[in-house]
């Protein structure tokens, strides 16, 4: 299944009943199995166009629509930077929540929940609660949940945003492996450069006020060998480009903060 981001712009009237463009002219797509990333400045809107993607929000003007699925509503997965476990379910019940939603079976819940939570890492954790995970498996267990619906397009919103930097790593590390594993298509947001040359086989840089395409640059590099030494000057000139694209635009960000 293909996503067609098309002719997208978004606008809203702010606390002073001024309208402010947020999103203008956005055109892109996302093959089926690619891992798509959207990177940008603060206030450029990243978070808003993933949103729109995901049917969240709607856009001012424009399309979002999806080729190639043979008439049925696309299955959209979805990791929040806020990690919304449900407090009151274990993981377990967390995970096989949308598959209960969308009226899946007992044994259905189970298989895939099992599958889903081993692919995580989170085996034997199946009966904890939220309370009692730390941060990054707190995550793991919402992406275990987005991937168990088994999504068409899986949508992560700045998801590793709030952990430390050596739990950041390892998630990263452990997110390109579940990748390898399901293919599934990804939409990815993202302020940190080295995240996104990391992850992204497109990288869609997006400019401030209003949120723009300033370029979209192909990381051609083997995606599961990134972290390795042969690459560490191609992935330091891939992280140069896009910060030189950013630069002026964060500058101008951090002014306004």
């Amino acid at each position: 299944m293909r996503i067609v981001v098309e002719d997208v712009g978004k606008t809203f009237i702010d606390s002073k009943k001024n309208e402010v463009t947020a999103l203008k002219d956005i055109n892109f797509s996302i093959e089926q199995q690619e891992f798509v990333v959207l990177v940008g400045p603060s206030g450029c809107g990243k978070s808003t166009l993933l949103n729109i993607v995901g049917g969240l929000m709607s856009p001012s003007t424009g399309q979002v629509y999806f080729e190639g699925g043979s008439g049925k509503d696309p299955k959209l997965g979805i990791v929040f930077q806020e990690i919304a476990l449900f407090p009151w379910r274990t993981v377990y019940q967390n995970v096989i929540f949308g598959l209960q939603e969308n009226g899946a079976s007992k044994k259905e819940c189970e298989e895939k929940g099992k599958y889903y939570i081993d692919m995580v890492g989170l085996t034997g954790f199946e009966n904890a609660y939220p309370k009692q995970l730390s941060g990054g498996m707190k995550q793991r267990a919402g992406i275990a949940r987005a991937l168990s619906v088994e999504p068409d397009l899986l949508l992560m919103d700045e998801p590793f945003s709030a952990l430390d930097a050596q739990t950041r790593t390892l998630m990263q590390e452990e997110l390109l492996t579940i990748w390898d594993r399901t293919r599934l298509s990804t939409l990815y947001v993202t302020h940190n450069i080295q995240e996104a040359v990391y992850l992204g086989d497109r990288v869609i840089v997006l400019s401030r006020h209003p949120g723009q395409i300033k370029s979209i640059i192909n990381i051609d590099m083997p995606k599961m060998e990134r972290g390795n030494e042969k690459y560490r000057l191609q992935f330091e000139q891939y992280s140069n480009e896009i910060w030189n694209l950013i630069r002026h635009d964060a500058q101008e960000a951090l002014k306004e903060a």
